[in-house]
Order: structure tokens, then C-alpha cells, then sequence
């Protein structure tokens, strides 16, 4: 991640964009937007391939270089053009060098005619950090997943079926990794069968290439001052490696399911499915949704990131810029709030660790400030610097859950707690007592640790964690960050600061207690003395505080449990032969739980993992480019607890 950087331009006297990287032009100086239409709209029938999708379909085009992103906007208005009203786009886009936000705006502004489109990325553009990068745009109708970084590391990492190919990039001679043999390999990997593919260049190293990964190519007229350009489909062997414990599980034949818990992790999941046109019953056992974990009045963008791109790591950094995104939906300064996060040095261990970060990181995500940088930003005198994280802030996690759940295809119903899950003819029936609740062929536990109720085999355990909240005073109304240490404190949110939080392993009991307020009043006197003082915390009688405390829900790696539940006596029956080294497997398939999915374990993270969550167990379901690296998303499978006890016993 040391390498990454936003793209350096130069611009000429018409206002286009040239690579100073590659020393190359993005587009053609003559007529771009012809180029893009000739080359890989025209040259892939694009138009036809929209119009002949069938009702509900989706198409996935892939493409090797985003660059302005003028492909994918002509890519959009001919899908907006010719696809039925409920066909889904997806394109997936690698892109090592993305353009800063302002850059992308100057140079999407030489497009008028495309502003329809460009106005909606352009709004979502923020954020874009190493990784894949998931845009939802139209209303969940185009989704574009980029992936930051070198084309030759990400592809590998991609779960896809591709059905059109925009081989682009700059050209050959300037950026020769963009077009090898290993690359084409991935390309095939990665093809639908009889997917099309097209790119401007000719060049005969590209069409053997191509050729010899299995595309069938033919040169065809080229755009202007180009005479040829190819054309292609893949005619090889689709791909099939996929673990059995971790393949897809068939996907149902109706488009209905039930989300048990209305909390985060449960709304998401709700909205991403009802974006793909799913119908949703969305089961919540209080008389709103986040009532319990995710109801805190205000909760903190955390990254929690590794220097060495851990799994969980992986999992923060993508979740971070899709949870972002989506906030741009909510009212800033009442809901939501991207004033940035400090997370204090605060002692030498921790020193350490930031500064490996803000080596391993890009500035615009995260940078390390010495003390009077920091109290200049935080507005109030504190003990160290720290690292601070820009376009990270606070939420109001219930107006998120209220805004996700608020899709016409979810039907919420409160004060319906599924006590018995029932599978009958193809369906899972909800049931509390001998009342039928709802019925779906698919169910999706989200209830945090209250799915154990129904997979007693998930290992999820739950930590009990306490919040005070603070009447801002004039002197503390200055905080203008969340400020983080054990603990955190928040800048004022309707006349109130948020301060916390408790970890209680032991207490199954919700009541606030005076001793976990005085806790949290410790924390914050650690964090800030001044701020401490400034809200007159000597004076305050804990017993009077307000404060609320519910359970957060963890798993013993900290990674949440997100995927398809298989049937645990069946599936240590199946692999009961699984080598320590993993390497002896049978090809039986998964015994899965027909249509039984887990979004849980979700612990302190879940701002900003359990959205990004909600969007892979949808892509799962819905046969989808995954939101996440294949790798990252094997190490949230729920599977893995139940190999790893294989492993173990063998």
C-alpha cells in the first residue's frame, strides 16, 4: 500500500488530462467520447447485449483501467438506454493510479452530455482508498466496484463472472504490465462463457496473447485516425476451482426473504436486497429498529487497520469508504458528521504501531500529527498526538438503520420476535410460539448473538459495553473531533456529548450502572484533562447521568460471520477425511442449510463493516462480483470455524 498514489496530471491547452506517470493521453484529443463508443460500446455490441437481457438480469462488464471513468459513465447511459427497467449493472474496474476527487470533476466536466451520470459518481467519489471500492449508484441499479491498486494483484483477488471485457489502460508501449500473458490468464479466469471483449489497440503481442488465454480475436476497423483496434469472446474452459466448502450455494428460485433483527447489520442486509428487487421481511422484536446495539446515539468510524493488510484490515478499509458513501444519504450535523478521528499515541507501543501505519497508508486516509497539531485540530488541550483520520467522524446509527430499512421492497415488522425457525415446503417460517411471523424461502440471522438461537455451532459471544452521555457546556462545545484512546469522546450531537465505552465480559445485565459512568468519566479525563474539566466532571453525581448499555456480538477472530450456513453434523460427515494441510478434500458439495444465511459478529466495527456486509451476503445470494477479496471473504465465511475443528481433529 506504500505505493499507492492518485494519478498526476498534466492538462493541456483543451483542458484534457495526460498521465505524467505514463507520459500518455486518457483519451483521444480528437473525439474521446467517439473513441469509447466505437471501441467498446459498439465494439462489444453493447446496445444488443443490454437490450436482449432478460427481466430481473443483470449484465457485468470488467474493465483494466478506469482512468476518468468515461468508459464506464457511456457504459451507463447506453445500459440506462436500451436494458429493461429492473436489469442490474455491474462493472467491476481496476485502477492503480485512481484521479483525486477534483481531478475526476475537471475532467468529467469536458463531457457535458454525460453529466446525468457523471453528477451521480462524481457525488459518490470519496473515499477511494487501496482495495476494492464499492459505488452503489441509480438506486442500487449500477453498482461499480473498484479495485485500487495494481492490476496484476487485484484481479487475482476478484470473485466474478465477467460478460464483457474493456480492455484498456494506457497503451502497450507505454505501460507494457497492463497487457501480459498473466494478466489475459486472469481475464479468462474471470470470463462468463462467450463473454465479448474489445480494446483500442492492435498490437499482434496483445492479440496472441489474448488468443493463447483463450479468446478468439479478430482485428476490426479502428476509431479516426486508427485503423484497427480487436475483438474478441472467450471460447475456453470457464473456471471451476472453487472449494467445495466455500462454493456458492444455487441461488432460489423466488426472490424473497426474511432478515431476522432490525439492527445494522439487519438493515443492511434488507436494503441490499431490496435494491436487487428482492422482497424483504424484516423481523425486529422491539418496536423500532436499533434498539439495542446499534442505538446509541452516536458511534465512531473507527479504522482498526493492520500495516501488514490483514483479512480484518482488508475487510475495515473497504467497509470504511462504503459506509462513507452511503452517509452522504443522511443530514450532516444531525445524523452523521465527517469531522475526523483523532486516536491518540498515548503511550510508546502505540507510537509505534501509528507510525507504521502512516507508512503503510496514504495521507488522505490517515497521517500522524504531533501534539499542538492535534490540539489545534481537536480544539481542546490533549496529552499526545496521534493519527488522525480526516474523513472519519460520528454517526447516529439509528437514522442509518431508519434510512436502510426505508426501501419500498422491506416490509419492517416491530414487535415480532422469531423465537423457532421452521423449514416447510422450500420455506423457512418465523414462528413465536404457534404464530406464524413471516415465511420466505431464504432467511438471513442477523439478530447479533441471538442467531445462536438457530445455529447453536457459531461461536459468537457477547460483550457488554455502557455509554454516558454528557451535557455540552460552552467550553466543551469546542471539541470539533472524535477523540480516541481506551476509550472516546465525541463532539456534541444535539446538545450532548457521547462518551464510552464500558467492556464488561462477565455482565449479562443491561442497566446503566454508576460504576461504568465513572469509568468512562476516567477514560475521558485520560483522553483530555481539559475537556474533562470543561464539562465540569469533578462535579457530576454519576448516579445522575444518562446513559444507555447493550451488547456487542464478536467472534473469536474478530472477523464478523457472514455467508451461507451449512448443516454442521452433515458437513463433519462430508469432510470428515480434510488433511491438516487441506489438500485432501472430496469433491462432494457443501451440505448446506437451503436458504439459511448469518450477517453477525459484527463487534465494535459494525458502522463500518456490517453495511459492506449487507452487499456481500447479496452478492452471494444473487450469484455477484463479490464486494471483497475471494481471500477476505473465505475468512468471514461461517464455514471456517467448523474446518478449523476438522483440522484440528484430524
Amino acid at each position: 500500500m506504500t505505493d499507492f498514489r492518485h494519478a498526476q496530471l498534466d492538462w493541456d491547452e483543451q483542458g484534457q488530462p495526460r498521465s505524467r506517470q505514463f507520459d500518455d493521453i486518457y483519451f483521444s484529443r480528437d473525439d474521446g467520447l467517439g473513441e469509447t463508443r466505437h471501441v467498446y460500446i459498439e465494439g462489444n455490441a453493447l446496445a444488443e447485449r443490454c437490450a436482449t437481457l432478460p427481466a430481473g438480469g443483470s449484465l457485468v462488464i470488467g474493465e483494466t483501467g478506469f482512468g476518468t471513468g468515461t468508459n464506464f459513465l457511456c457504459a451507463w447511459q447506453t445500459f440506462a438506454y436500451h436494458a429493461p427497467g429492473d436489469a442490474r449493472l455491474h462493472f467491476v474496474s481496476v485502477e492503480k493510479y485512481p484521479l483525486a476527487p477534483a481531478d475526476l470533476r475537471r475532467a468529467l466536466a469536458l463531457w457535458p452530455e454525460l453529466a446525468p451520470w457523471s453528477g451521480q459518481l462524481l457525488e459518490q467519489y470519496l473515499a477511494i482508498h487501496p482495495g476494492f471500492q464499492r459505488l452503489v449508484l441509480d438506486g442500487g441499479r449500477v453498482i461499480l466496484t473498484l479495485l485500487v491498486g495494481d492490476a496484476q494483484q487485484m484481479l487475482p483477488q476478484l470473485d466474478a463472472r465477467i460478460d464483457v471485457w474493456f480492455l484498456d489502460g494506457f497503451a502497450p508501449d507505454k505501460n507494457p504490465e497492463m497487457w501480459t500473458p498473466p494478466l489475459f490468464q486472469q481475464l479468462a479466469r474471470l470470463s462468463a462463457p462467450g463473454a465479448s471483449l474489445a480494446t483500442f489497440t492492435s498490437k499482434g503481442t496483445v492479440r496472441r496473447g489474448l488468443i493463447e488465454a483463450g479468446f478468439a480475436m479478430r482485428r476490426a476497423p479502428g476509431h479516426g485516425k486508427k485503423w484497427e483496434m480487436l475483438c474478441g469472446r472467450f471460447e475456453g474452459a470457464t473456471s471451476t476451482a472453487d472449494k467445495p466448502w466455500y462454493a456458492r450455494p444455487s441461488r432460489p428460485n423466488r426472490r424473497e426473504a426474511l432478515v431476522i433483527g432490525a439492527g445494522l447489520a439487519g438493515c443492511a442486509t434488507a436494503a441490499s436486497l431490496a435494491e436487487r428487487g428482492w422482497q424483504v421481511t424484516l423481523l425486529e422484536r422491539h418496536g423500532e429498529v436499533a434498539q439495542e446495539a446499534s442505538g446509541n446515539p452516536q458511534g465512531v468510524l473507527y479504522l482498526k487497520l493492520s500495516a501488514h493488510g490483514t483479512a480484518l484490515s482488508q475487510l475495515v478499509l473497504a467497509g470504511f469508504g462504503h459506509t462513507r458513501r452511503l452517509l452522504q444519504q443522511l443530514q450532516q450535523g444531525r445524523d452523521w458528521d465527517a469531522c475526523g478521528v483523532l486516536q491518540l499515541a498515548f503511550d510508546t507501543k502505540e507510537g509505534e504501531r501509528q507510525a507504521r501505519l502512516a507508512e503503510a497508508f496514504p495521507a488522505d486516509l490517515l497521517h500522524s500529527l504531533d501534539r499542538a497539531e492535534a490540539e489545534a485540530i481537536a480544539g481542546v488541550a490533549l496529552p499526545a498526538g496521534g493519527l488522525f483520520y480526516p474523513e472519519a467522524g460520528w454517526v447516529h446509527p439509528p437514522a442509518l438503520c431508519r434510512q436502510l430499512a426505508s426501501h419500498p421492497n422491506i416490509r419492517l415488522l416491530t414487535h415480532s420476535e422469531a423465537l423457532e425457525l421452521r423449514r416447510v415446503d422450500g420455506h423457512w417460517q418465523a414462528l413465536a410460539g404457534e404464530r406464524l411471523l413471516a415465511e420466505a424461502p431464504v432467511a438471513i440471522l442477523a439478530g447479533a448473538a441471538e442467531v445462536r438461537r438457530f445455529a447453536a455451532e457459531l461461536p459468537l459471544k457477547r460483550i457488554r459495553g455502557q455509554i454516558s452521555r454528557l451535557p455540552q457546556t460552552t467550553g466543551s462545545a469546542e471539541l470539533a473531533c472524535v477523540v480516541c484512546a481506551e476509550g472516546y469522546v465525541a463532539p456534541p450531537r444535539g446538545g450532548e456529548h457521547t462518551l464510552g465505552a464500558s467492556f464488561d465480559f462477565h455482565s449479562q445485565d443491561c442497566t446503566p450502572t454508576t460504576a461504568e459512568h465513572a469509568g468512562n468519566l476516567e477514560l475521558l479525563r485520560e483522553i483530555s484533562a481539559d475537556l474533562a474539566a470543561r464539562l465540569n466532571t469533578d462535579r457530576l453525581d454519576t448516579a445522575q447521568l444518562e446513559g444507555r448499555a447493550a451488547f456487542r456480538c464478536t467472534s473469536p477472530d474478530y472477523l464478523p460471520i457472514v455467508g451461507p450456513l451449512a448443516d454442521p453434523a452433515a458437513f463433519a460427515e462430508t469432510y470428515a477425511v480434510l488433511g491438516r494441510d487441506a489438500r485432501q478434500v472430496p469433491d462432494s458439495p457443501c451440505p448446506w442449510r437451503d436458504g439459511l444465511f448469518v450477517n453477525s459478529g459484527h463487534g465494535s466495527r459494525g458502522l463500518i463493516t456490517a453495511p459492506l456486509c449487507g452487499e456481500l451476503l447479496a452478492a452471494w445470494l444473487d450469484d455477484e462480483p463479490l464486494p471483497l477479496p475471494r481471500a477476505v471473504a473465505e475468512a468471514c465465511h461461517p464455514n471456517r470455524f467448523a474446518l478449523r475443528k476438522l483440522i484440528r481433529n484430524t
